[in-house]
């Protein structure tokens, strides 16, 4: 696994140009936007006789929906032809549109300003598809997190960019505008120059024939992406990250104007606030899941949202007495301090949930039809924003204040969750893990290239306390089926992680033969499908600390299906909490609390030569002196 740090990422060919050409096209859609809603919001433009408040989502709407009408194109055209090439003509086709939307604002025909809002969402429905799917063709798994964390985190450190230029640029006389006009086409073509920087990335699907009946095109990718449970789900999680994300965000100029009595500037303040918040939660994903893909995060993120959504309502509930002119004077106020903290920690939890959630799809989709699979994400995306914006006007309509929206957002985002980890325990089993080893224990894993990327294989370890599987569980980044002695499978509470992480009990001949039979079946059928299936040879829990004889099972397992066999040591973990004492009773007060636990993970051992005596003394000499 490499160790080496994110931000190398951006020094390498393979990367640089393609975050630079991603970066500069996040940066011209959020001036044109922003500064948009900007002249809607604070400048009294009126289309169609439409106040502020509708005009906000319906501009969101207009740019979201060529997302959800052809990305099952976009997604065909991204695997049939070459990305290099694509991403070059997709920022010649940007450059068209800012030149369009420059003449618009130098003649304020703001309801063309809308139609190229519109032509932009084309553009970027376009580009998705080619974007998530170079950076598995170039980066390593381990290097999924980082370069999907700096893709996100530079995204973020557009819109902040984007918010400043197209809000401070944003005048009603002519010459203010044809400054914003003059920024949109100059980084339009500094984009097309990176591009060209961009390296050859060959086409996964030359062959493929375009459909171009979207609609039944659709239908095709949407099945094609739930081929695998995990990622279907990951992609319904990251639809409600856009709804979630767009329902609040959507909302902040109307907030600032209409709760807070805020100007522009406030406005980029508070946007500023919520986008460092995610570039912040992006880049600390990276370090917190220890180079891997870690779905512990994700719950984790998705509490985070919620209760700083709630905390936004009462950090100012009604419309503010006060007016402020500026930045300073807003400030000046304590509560709306907790406004800015409620914001960027909304983004930073937002960026914990979405990460992990984007490089998963990355790694366990079908590599030929990668593009096609963030296709679908992107219509799923576009259709939960869709409708986010329908529903937030529904209920603003309904009498709801915009601090009252935030906390119906919240608790849908709270049932959501419940939901889809209900669905896939996996994400709600890895938080549990990620907790464990991040508060209870000090984890140092060792040899994880040990483990195989994917196909089968038995891990043999010795154990020392009830913490055992958790522990490994959430040190490998492959899921892992646990065969645990059926008592410690029913205990209360472990019980619940164990069931859901699909554990498989077993017992002793003389206690329970049916059980210990169809505790065999279940490993080979695992095994058969592919799985890892992680045994404790000793057939219990230490009661010195030192490892025990290894049980003849193993050898059992192994003799009907030849599989690689991992030794794997845990060390310093005895006599902390959940293993036993000296005298060999249940440690039942913390001990050991924040152990530098200990997991080395030796070389797979051939089916041939895995012997109940080899593997022991394999796991003794791994395990070394730590105890």
């Amino acid at each position: 696994m490499s160790e080496s740090n994110q931000f190398s990422l951006l020094g390498q060919r393979r990367f640089a140009p393609f975050f630079s050409t991603q970066f500069l096209g996040a940066l011209n859609d959020n001036i044109f936007r922003n500064g948009l809603v900007i002249l809607i919001t604070f400048q009294g433009v009126r289309v169609f006789g439409l106040d502020h408040t509708v005009l906000a989502n319906i501009a969101a709407f207009l740019f979201i929906l060529p997302f959800f009408l052809f990305s099952a194109t976009a997604g065909q055209l991204a695997d049939k032809y070459e990305k290099s090439m694509l991403m070059r003509r997709i920022k010649l086709l940007e450059i068209g549109l800012m030149s369009l939307a420059a003449i618009a604002l130098l003649t304020r025909q703001y309801p063309v300003l809308l139609f190229v809002l519109f032509l932009m969402g084309c553009q970027s429905t376009l580009f998705g598809p080619v974007k998530y799917a170079y950076l598995p063709q170039k980066l390593r798994t381990e290097e999924l997190v980082g370069g999907n964390a700096l893709v996100e985190s530079g995204t973020y450190v557009a819109i902040i960019l984007g918010l400043i230029i197209g809000i401070e640029t944003v005048d009603i006389t002519s010459d203010r505008q044809s400054i914003l006009a003059g920024a949109l086409i100059a980084v339009a073509c500094i984009g097309y120059l990176a591009s060209r920087q961009i390296p050859n990335t060959e086409a996964v699907d030359p062959g493929l024939k375009i459909n171009w009946n979207s609609w039944k095109e659709t239908l095709r990718i949407v099945n094609y992406a739930r081929e695998e449970k995990s990622v279907f789900l990951s992609i319904l999680g990251i639809s409600w990250f856009w709804f979630f994300g767009s329902a609040m965000t959507i909302q902040v100029p109307a907030y600032t104007a209409d709760i807070l009595h805020g100007n522009e500037t406030v406005v980029t303040t508070l946007f500023i606030a919520f986008a460092v918040g995610v570039g912040l939660g992006s880049l600390l994903c990276e370090r917190m899941s220890g180079h891997r893909i870690e779905l512990g995060l994700v719950p984790f993120g998705s509490i985070g949202m919620s209760v700083f959504a709630v905390d936004l309502y009462f950090a100012q509930p009604v419309v503010s007495e006060l007016t402020f002119a500026s930045v300073p004077d807003f400030l000046a106020q304590p509560g709306n301090w907790r406004i800015l903290a409620d914001l960027a920690l909304l983004g930073t939890f937002g960026g914990f949930y979405s990460v992990p959630l984007y490089a998963l799809i990355q790694q366990r989709s079908n590599r030929k039809h990668l593009s096609r699979i963030i296709a679908a994400n992107n219509i799923i995306n576009s259709l939960f924003m869709v409708l986010a914006a329908a529903i937030s006007i529904a209920v603003l309509k309904l009498g709801f204040s915009i601090p009252e929206l935030f906390v119906v957002v919240a608790i849908l985002n709270a049932l959501v969750a419940i939901y889809i980890y209900s669905l896939l325990p996996e994400f709600l089993m890895r938080f549990l893990a990620w907790l464990v080893i991040n508060i209870i224990y000090r984890i140092q894993p060792s040899g994880l290239e040990n483990i195989p990327r994917s196909g089968p294989a038995v891990v043999v370890c010795n154990h020392v306390s009830f913490m055992d599987p958790i522990i490994l569980g959430g040190s490998v980044a492959r899921p892992m089926r646990f065969v645990m002695y059926y008592k410690i499978f029913q205990m209360p509470f472990l019980s619940f992680v164990f069931r859901n992480a699909r554990a498989i009990p077993i017992a002793s001949r003389h206690e329970n033969e049916e059980l210990l039979e169809a505790a065999f079946e279940k490993v080979d059928a695992e095994l058969a499908a592919g799985n890892i299936v992680c045994i404790f040879p000793e057939g219990g829990l230490t009661a010195d600390g030192n490892v025990q004889k290894f049980k003849p099972g193993i050898e059992k397992i192994i003799a009907r299906r030849a599989v690689p066999v991992i030794p794997v040591a845990l060390g310093r973990l005895w006599g902390s909490w959940f293993s036993r004492c000296r005298d060999g009773r249940l440690r039942k007060i913390p001990g050991r609390l924040f152990a530098r636990v200990a997991v080395t993970i030796g070389a797979p051992v051939a089916p041939t030569d895995a012997t109940a005596e080899k593997l022991e003394l394999l796991v003794r000499t791994l395990r070394g002196d730590l105890r």
